[in-house]
């Protein structure tokens, strides 16, 4: 495994990190239990000690299960558990909430389901319009303060954003979506954060298992998977893609005798500013390729190659706004 540390803290991660939201079950189809905690602890096994969740995968399944693979284990002080708040549900419906209210409630209940008394990473989920960002911030620089958590990690946030984070608060990690098929950032997130020395975990870097190789033209996502909605898994956008992938996979075999879930993952970690990359495996031979990942790099002409090959296949890309959850402007009275 590679590891690095944290841009002001002690914390030695992997560059590899184990997403749970598909363990949450929430629009995944579903979960269990027993698999996904065996999957975390050969998550472990291979070196990953870097786990990131968040309350509202599952409504709390997530943290349950992630403190129950951990307390099974044991040895709690040499995994970092990364969550998130500032999202709250009812009847099934997510909507945004940064409240210091809100952040005070959600930090213990996270604890209780992660079954441990400290958080290494806290980081706020998605930013809330209602709430003054210096308020959350406040509030989040209170509990690093307290020992509560560790670190402080805002997700989602535009430069402007962690700006006014900033003014009044530490903060250490930012979480925003990247991989070959989504890098938006690059016009803006990317470059802010590597001028301020801020570490990146990027989450969706596998893009919803499109570029595992895994995915064919019949492949059917039932229940409340959310690749029914997905635009990326559409016609006609999803020929295009898999045909991308294909394109991909064979280059990575010509060049390095590896297949694209390797290559996309390397694309991610060879991107300066970027210490982590998320894996969101469910069962345990969903993170078989974790070692083909390591110990190498892509060279310029390969990027160059990719580039290329995107711009060929893909002609109306689109990014993961679908994922945002809605907007609020105005606390309701």
């Amino acid at each position: 495994m590679e590891y690095t540390v944290i841009a002001g803290t002690d914390m030695n991660v992997s560059r590899i990190a184990q997403g749970t939201w598909a363990i949450g079950g929430w629009m995944w189809g579903g979960t269990d239990e027993r698999e996904s905690i065996r999957t975390i602890h050969a998550a472990l096994d291979k070196g990953i000690n870097l786990i990131d969740t968040a309350p509202v995968y599952g409504f709390g399944v997530a943290e349950e299960i992630v403190g129950k693979a951990i307390e099974e284990r044991g040895h709690r002080d040499k995994v970092f558990i990364a969550t998130k708040v500032g999202l709250e549900w009812h009847n099934g419906s997510v909507s945004r909430n940064a409240s210091p209210d809100r952040i005070r409630n959600e930090v213990h209940d996270s604890l209780r389901r992660l079954r441990t008394d400290y958080i290494d990473i806290y980081q706020v989920h998605w930013p809330d319009l209602a709430v003054p960002i210096e308020e959350t911030a406040r509030t989040m620089q209170a509990l690093w303060q307290e020992g509560l958590i560790r670190a402080i990690g805002v997700s989602n946030y535009t430069p402007e954003q962690m700006n006014q984070f900033m003014s009044v608060s530490k903060l250490h990690t930012v979480q925003p979506p990247y991989n070959l098929f989504e890098r938006q950032i690059e016009r803006d997130v990317l470059p802010y954060v590597r001028e301020r020395h801020l570490s990146v975990f990027a989450y969706g870097s596998l893009c919803r298992g499109l570029l595992t190789g895994t995915m064919r033209p019949d492949t059917k996502f039932t229940g409340d998977d959310l690749r029914q909605s997905d635009p990326k898994f559409q016609p006609p956008r999803y020929t295009q893609y898999l045909n991308a992938v294909q394109k991909l996979d064979d280059l990575a075999q010509k060049r390095y005798g590896k297949h694209v879930i390797e290559l996309a993952e390397r694309w991610v970690l060879d991107q300066p500013g970027i210490i982590a990359a998320l894996w969101g495996a469910r069962h345990p031979a969903e993170l078989d390729a974790v070692a083909g990942v390591l110990d190498w790099h892509l060279d310029a002409d390969t990027r160059a190659a990719i580039d290329q090959i995107l711009q060929q296949t893909i002609a109306n890309p689109i990014g993961p706004e679908f994922m945002a959850p809605p907007e609020r402007h105005t606390v309701a009275a």
